[in-house]
């Protein structure tokens, strides 16, 4: 059986199966290592999942249980389905003494020479310098080896984005097909016109709750990576755009959920009354009335681009960056993007810069003597 660090969390097939074959004292260290990533740093579930993959993998290694996983996760063809694995059994005692520069560098080395990403590499290389940093702090290790270790640097680009006029016909169209008030078409057009006009995440658009929006000032509050809050201001066609929604369909989707609540049976009520509450505030609703997810949005971005002809084959964060670039094609200077992004340096934001030459080129030619 999988671990889970005690807390009930489902985990990928790959992870828990070396999870589990690791020695119990190690197994144990990375669920204190889980609970300090999620409750303490408050990162994203999908942040700690990679996270943890990455160190649980070097963990695997490092104790030689790599194998008895994957014999764990495909059984072996015989009547029996032996799961012998060579080799002397790991000691469920053992923990990270021993874990050094070296160790680190030879998962490192079979990674690259595994074809393994130059990003990925780099995203590897700082999970595990995050890890061992904190099992030095709480006292797993000696010393920190992660120091000693660089990280490539990774080769960072941006997807393609849409040209204003591209994201004006989706938006177009979009605002067509909720002009005729159905409530799922009224949503999707509240979800492209909020994702485009504030360029924030997919999650921080599922995470939006009823009282996050102030149409007064027209501003979002938005709860982004680390829990760390902002404000972020949207035009009149999204608050125009989120009023319908909120006025003509989410009341609507919101109804067939409770009606097919009613109706079922099996569930208890406790738990249909919290699943309500979460629902009864969230701004975006799925099909079925609860709080909508991040595969869902996806599915309603690809489906709008697809209406625009020659479009770039892009997602929720293709709107993200579409908005950055056209912000900063407008004028907007750097700093005011990067907060309104949500950016915590400068540097991931100057990313947009090199698709804004052609207003550079245009300032100066019109303001440099010898242009």
């Amino acid at each position: 059986m999988a671990r889970d660090g005690g807390n009930g969390r489902v985990h990928a097939p790959g992870l828990a199966a070396l999870w589990a074959v690791l020695p119990r004292a190690t197994a144990a260290i990375v669920a204190d290592y889980e609970h300090h990533l999620s409750a303490e740093r408050g990162l994203s579930q999908h942040t700690v999942r990679a996270y943890l993959g990455d160190v649980v993998a070097l963990l695997a290694r490092f104790h030689g249980v790599t194998d008895a996983a994957q014999k764990a996760a495909s059984p072996g063809d015989g009547e029996n389905g032996s799961d012998d694995t060579s080799g002397e059994p790991v000691p469920d005692d053992a923990d990270l003494t021993g874990l050094d520069i070296g160790e680190i560098r030879g998962w490192l080395s079979a990674q690259h020479a595994a074809g393994i990403s130059r990003s990925t590499m780099s995203r590897r290389t700082a999970s595990v310098r995050t890890f061992t940093a904190w099992a030095h702090r709480a006292g797993h290790l000696d010393t920190d080896p992660g120091v000693r270790v660089l990280a490539p640097r990774p080769r960072r680009t941006l997807p393609a984005v849409l040209s204003a006029d591209q994201a004006g016909k989706m938006l177009c169209a979009s605002g067509t097909a909720a002009a005729e008030q159905d409530p799922v078409a009224l949503r999707d057009n509240a979800i492209l016109e909020t994702l485009y006009a504030t360029g924030i995440r997919v999650a921080e658009l599922c995470g939006l709750d009823l009282d996050d929006i102030d149409f007064s000032v027209r501003l979002l509050r938005v709860l982004g990576k680390g829990g760390t809050e902002r404000m972020v201001p949207f035009g009149e066609p999204a608050a125009a755009a989120l009023r319908g929604w909120l006025d003509h369909g989410r009341p609507r989707l919101a109804g067939d959920r409770a009606t097919s609540q009613h109706g079922s049976e099996g569930s208890s009520r406790a738990a249909n009354q919290q699943s309500r509450r979460v629902a009864d505030n969230a701004v975006f609703l799925g099909a079925r009335g609860g709080r909508i997810g991040q595969r869902a949005v996806r599915r309603i971005v690809d489906s709008a681009v697809d209406t625009v002809p020659g479009a770039a084959d892009i997602g929720p964060h293709g709107l993200r960056h579409s908005a950055a670039t056209h912000l900063l094609n407008g004028g907007a200077d750097l700093r005011s993007v990067q907060e309104l992004l949500g950016h915590a340096t400068l540097a991931t934001t100057q990313l947009y810069t090199h698709v804004t030459v052609e207003r550079l080129k245009a300032i100066h030619d019109r303001t440099h003597p010898r242009a």
